[in-house]
């Protein structure tokens, strides 16, 4: 039984990871599952692909549909005429979608015109905020799934309230987790760690790319000012994402404690996470691994898909106003902030309850098949 593994943006490669990688040590033990690999280009270059691959062991894709860049419309409509061109020529048994970017839309819903089934992982989530693209593509994704992969209880809920019946939604943890837990002992120092004389817990590390956050140059300057007198002159370090640069071209005079660097690499990236202060940031992604990691992170958002990382985690939602920043961070250097824990089953091995799953999902599916 092949399944169809979709990747397509940075967050998808972590994902993944450790499926593949549960999917080889079921097949090497005699599993029935085997996997094809589908790349769908919607990140394409080094940076935001490529390191992850080779950091994350992720062997080449099978299949790279090498969509590259175009607005939402292009993209969406790029992914599913070549995913569906590969349907019809060599289809497969699943459509294994995860995360909430649009490859996971497109290619789930390809999947089912063709009468594939689909399976998500980290279903469930929502952040009710109708203005983010994720959340489009979440709602629409889980709206014609047929198995559900939730990271928690929370989750599991809201496709219950939805609809969903019962015994189409499994809570198996976070596979970005399994990841992370793995790797832990593989982070590596940046290479540009002695040259801004970083120490530990001695910076913050800084991400931002939310349209609301970067795209006018007034807001955004309005939280860098926020940002630099909220950590009172300590190293902040800025990987700067695509979106981000081309803002930050119009600002003038950028203040010294910045830093700003490339993208960085997955394990660098959580190195430099796992050793600073704190995290600011308006990610989702990056409020699990904090939460993980024990690191206090202030999320610039007034809403949150992922509030286990509040409600248990080390996560703080601060909001859009960069007036609340600067109180956030006296409480973080006053030693005030929470401590948190890891939310239920986030414990490295979620990807082997979603391969076990599979492997009793399909084989009742094709059961079925044989008696009809």
């Amino acid at each position: 039984m092949l399944i169809d593994i979709i990747a397509g943006a940075r967050p998808n490669f972590v994902k993944i990871a450790p499926i593949i990688k549960a999917l080889k040590a079921r097949t090497a033990d005699g599993g029935p599952l085997r996997y094809r690999l589908v790349h769908t280009g919607q990140h394409y270059d080094a940076k935001m692909s490529g390191d992850f691959f080779e950091q994350l062991e992720i062997p080449l894709p099978d299949v790279n549909l090498e969509v590259g860049s175009g607005t939402q419309a292009e993209q969406t409509g790029s992914i599913m005429s070549k995913y569906e061109a590969l349907l019809l020529q060599q289809p497969c048994n699943l459509c294994l979608v995860v995360g909430d970017v649009t490859s996971t839309m497109a290619c789930a819903i390809t999947a089912q015109k063709l009468h594939i089934p689909v399976a998500h992982v980290e279903a469930g989530i929502r952040s009710g905020d109708w203005t983010m693209p994720e959340e489009i593509n979440r709602l629409l994704t889980d709206a014609i799934t047929n198995w559900f992969f939730t990271t928690t209880d929370e989750a599991s809920r809201n496709l219950r309230q939805s609809g969903i019946a019962e015994d189409r939604i499994f809570m198996v943890g976070n596979t970005m987790i399994d990841s992370l837990l793995a790797n832990q002992h593989r982070l590596r120092v940046p290479d540009f760690w002695e040259k801004l004389q970083l120490k530990q817990n001695n910076y913050f590390v800084v991400t931002l790319h939310r349209p609301a956050n970067v795209d006018k140059l007034a807001s955004f300057s309005e939280w860098v000012d926020a940002i630099v007198e909220g950590t009172r002159g300590m190293p902040v370090i800025f990987p700067v994402h695509p979106r981000t640069a081309k803002t930050l071209q119009a600002l003038h005079d950028f203040p010294p404690s910045i830093k700003l660097v490339d993208p960085q690499p997955y394990l660098e990236f959580n190195y430099l996470v796992k050793h600073a202060l704190g995290v600011i940031t308006d990610s989702g992604g990056v409020t699990e691994e904090t939460t993980v990691m024990g690191v206090p992170c202030l999320t610039l958002r007034d809403t949150i898909e992922r509030p286990e990382t509040v409600t248990v985690g080390t996560n703080e939602l601060i909001g859009t106003d960069p007036a609340k920043l600067k109180p956030a961070l006296d409480r973080l250097f006053a030693g005030q902030w929470k401590k948190g824990a890891i939310p239920e089953k986030w414990d490295g091995h979620t990807a082997e309850r979603i391969v076990a799953q599979l492997e009793v999902l399909l084989g009742e599916r094709t059961d079925t098949s044989k008696k009809v």
